[in-house]
């Protein structure tokens, strides 16, 4: 979910020497090379040198162009090795222990990016890691504002109890489980970063041409930093001054803790609730926070807890001028011990010094998770709070991934283009919900986008559903963005060759970033070793098809069955179904198995029109599965009127 802020000048910066003949740093030792197809070699020399390839039995030479570029396309191989690749000029580079298998681009954002080191049984996973033939490759976070020539250096790394941890989870039970079935080697290319839009990685081309976001991208040139810069400070500037007239010198701001602080001329702000969808947007720098509370006479002198549930990123935490804790981690849960003697009779404060460096800042989570515990008696604390800038970052030096299109595709894409590829795998969304609707075109772009320019045919894309989290209490009644942005992942199947890991069932209603990527993996597994590997597997749960209705009940149809439906529930009760007549109105239905179909109905409703299943933010409780073990995806068989329909990607 976080970013780290990089200087975007930094990422230009891409002067080579060609004096040596010198590979991509996506070349290394450990490698593994795609089978089958073509082999793409490329790299720099000096210009008009002669370059000497030798691969297993081949041997090619090309001739650097004036710009030192060169480029050879290597014969098809099978699967094997370990080989040596040698690339020799006037000088030689040599790379060992490559393996012939098959290559997979695993991208996206945080869930992604969530290393094995925090799944579920982590050190058990990495003890019973070690396997050669599954190797990894991290691509490290940059930005840039044209295409990149080449990634920072990293290395392939490959699968042992010493290195497994910090691989891409959902990338490595995803090797495991296709490593297990082929007995060939699996590469993994890791290129993701938290928190990161779909639109930051896709190509300027490719939203360019797109009907969706061709006027967009004809009012947004390419960024120029200078002018950047000036209207990002500008903007700063005028929202201090909005807020509070003027930043406080540093021996100010550090009163700000105490008791007697004056606070009343404080501006307020809804807690929980990030700062930038309130009344700070795109604003990174320290802020405070406080808020006022009474204790009984009783309660005076205990000890108690206090839970703030998450922050975004650091804070330091007082209580009536005590520091009570502090935490460096935006996703870290913070439930701070109040000592006795802190808490007295009457009125009482907290203070809340909240450090964020990019992105969205502040305080965010359930309202439920802000509170005061004294013995078992809970005390909420959501609500108001008042607040006031201390200091605030330069945004004329920075930008985020998701501050302009195509960011992360020019230096995390663009660079290992064109190394073959067997296909990828894609976990993101979550940044994307607000605009659920807009997904429908923009998720689509970018695969399309992707397979045009490396130019491989239709490879394989496969892609995760959202999982179960209550992001805003989002239902059929109130409407859910992340319900929506499901949807348009499910219509995104329309393009060929692609698959979807359904999770609902493995999510976590309280954290976003689930800690079972196990069956993550396995499921996308699942979907390749069906359609990309022609194994006669089942790799999908039940899929609506059709309805229909009679009198006051809807019998509802599905694809993908296995060898029957299955109700996850000792009862046999069926969770999950809504169903609404012609007033649109959405009422918790009955559901019942017969054969292969689900007829649903409630008494609130004598003609039904439309029927819901899975339709909310957090939908961990649905139940219907095929026997094979997957999980119903979630759908609705109504078109009315989405939540996110109106809002637009729009460059901040």
């Amino acid at each position: 979910m976080k970013k780290t802020v990089l200087l975007l000048a930094a990422t230009m910066i891409s002067s080579f020497s060609f004096a040596d003949v010198r590979l991509p740093n996506v070349f290394g030792d450990n490698m593994v090379l795609q089978r089958d197809k073509p082999i793409p070699v490329w790299g720099w020399a000096d210009k008009n040198e002669k370059i000497t390839i030798r691969f297993n039995q081949q041997v090619t030479t090309v001739k650097a162009d004036k710009n030192g570029q060169w480029k050879v396309l290597l014969q098809p191989e099978k699967a094997g090795g370990p080989y040596t690749l040698s690339v020799n000029g006037k000088n030689n580079v040599t790379l060992k222990d490559v393996l012939m298998g098959d290559v997979w681009i695993c991208s996206g954002q945080s869930n992604m990016e969530f290393h094995v080191n925090d799944v579920l049984n982590a050190d058990k996973e990495k003890a019973q890691s070690a396997n050669p033939q599954i190797r990894h490759f991290y691509l490290p976070k940059d930005m840039a504002v044209t295409p990149k020539t080449d990634v920072k250096k990293s290395e392939w790394l490959a699968a042992d109890p010493e290195n497994t941890g910090s691989f891409t989870a959902v990338g490595y039970f995803f090797a495991k489980a296709l490593n297990e079935q082929l007995h060939v080697p699996i590469g993994l290319i890791h290129t993701s970063w938290g928190g990161t839009i779909v639109e930051t990685w896709i190509s300027r081309e490719g939203l360019a041409g797109s009907d969706d976001f061709r006027d967009l991208m004809k009012e947004t040139p390419v960024l120029n930093m200078d002018s950047f810069a000036l209207v990002a400070k500008t903007k700063q500037q005028q929202l201090i001054q909005s807020i509070q007239g003027s930043l406080p010198d540093e021996a100010t701001a550090n009163t700000w803790s105490a008791v007697n602080t004056n606070d009343q001329a404080w501006q307020q702000m809804k807690v929980p609730g990030l700062w930038e969808q309130q009344k700070l947007p795109n604003f990174d720098g320290v802020v405070w926070f406080r808020k006022h509370f009474t204790v009984a006479e009783d309660d005076a002198g205990k000890p108690a807890e206090l839970s703030l549930g998450t922050i975004d990123d650091n804070d330091v935490t007082y209580i009536n001028g005590t520091q009570v804790g502090n935490t460096a981690a935006y996703n870290a849960f913070r439930l701070y011990k109040i000592p006795a003697g802190v808490l007295k009779a009457g009125d009482n404060v907290i203070a809340v010094r909240i450090e964020d460096n990019a992105g969205g800042g502040g305080f965010y989570g359930e309202a439920d998770d802000v509170f005061l515990k004294i013995n078992s008696r809970k005390q909420s604390l959501a609500g108001n709070w008042t607040f006031r800038i201390a200091t605030a970052l330069n945004p004329a030096t920075s930008v985020g991934p998701n501050s302009y299109p195509s960011l992360l595709y020019n230096a995390m894409i663009h660079p290992v283009i064109p190394f073959a590829i067997k296909g990828a795998i894609w976990y993101q969304g979550e940044s994307n919900a607000d605009r659920a609707y807009q997904y429908r075109k923009a998720f689509p772009l970018l695969i399309n986008d992707w397979r045009r320019l490396w130019n491989q045919g239709e490879f394989p894309f496969y892609f995760v559903q959202l999982a179960s989290f209550n992001s805003n209490n989002g239902t059929s009644k109130n409407g859910s963005k992340w319900a929506e942005l499901r949807e348009a992942q499910t219509l995104s199947l329309n393009v060929p060759n692609t698959g979807m890991a359904v999770i609902t069932d493995i999510g976590e209603s309280k954290d976003i970033h689930p800690r079972n990527k196990q069956d993550v993996g396995k499921r996308l597994a699942a979907a390749a070793l069906h359609q990309t590997y022609g194994q006669n597997n089942v790799y999908s749960g039940p899929v609506y098809q059709g309805m229909q209705v009679n009198g006051n009940k809807v019998t509802l149809s599905f694809t993908s069955v296995g060898s029957g439906l299955e109700v996850k529930d000792r009862y046999g009760y069926i969770r999950g179904f809504e169903v609404a007549g012609a007033d649109q109105q959405f009422h918790y239905a009955k559901a019942f198995v017969e054969g292969d179909k689900v007829v649903v109905y409630t008494d609130e409703v004598k003609t039904p029109v439309a029927v819901r299943y899975g339709w909310a933010d957090d939908n961990l409780e649905d139940n219907l599965f095929n026997k094979e073990g997957f999980p119903a995806s979630p759908f609705r068989t109504d078109n009315w009127k989405s939540v996110t329909e109106a809002v637009k990607y729009s460059v901040r």
